[in-house]
């Protein structure tokens, strides 16, 4: 687990109901944010497209996304918290605010396609999916294990 998570495990905490409890935390991005921030205007028309098509489904399903943004698993809720730009060595990925949350009940799956350089997460909501992208370094099977976990605990 990459210190960002620890450190966003434990900011997200002022966000927590009585008796809840961290999981999992990942740092993710609406799908196309990579592509619409290459530079290009291709890329930029594409990527900004998807980014798009992602909050609205994400909207749908009872979600609001940001970016720079972190996904965190409780026991009983997926957060959506807005986080400052991760630097490097440990700087940055401050959690800022809660945007938003559903029950995890409501959370139907959580799964990882690996691409060349980082990984497609798909988040699906009351059967509505919303991909997300994530670093490669980011723990997005340890949050998908923590979801399966909790559903059989259910």
């Amino acid at each position: 687990m990459s210190s960002y998570e620890d450190k966003i495990k434990e900011q997200a905490r002022q966000y927590l109901q009585p008796g809840e409890r961290v999981l999992a935390a990942l740092i993710a991005r609406p799908r196309g944010a990579t592509m619409s921030s290459t530079g290009n205007l291709a890329g930029n028309v594409i990527g900004g497209r998807k980014v798009a098509q992602q909050r609205r489904a994400a909207e749908d399903a009872g979600l609001k996304l940001t970016s720079p943004m972190a996904l965190v698993m409780t026991d009983q809720r997926l957060l959506v918290v807005k986080i400052s730009a991760v630097v490097a060595m440990g700087k940055g990925g401050d959690v800022k605010e809660l945007v938003s949350a559903v029950p995890l009940a409501n959370v139907d799956s959580i799964e990882i396609k690996r691409l060349l350089v980082g990984k497609v997460v798909t988040v699906t909501v009351q059967g509505t999916p919303v991909k997300l992208e994530a670093g490669a370094t980011g723990d997005a099977k340890g949050m998908a294990d923590q979801l399966a976990q909790a559903k059989a605990a259910a």
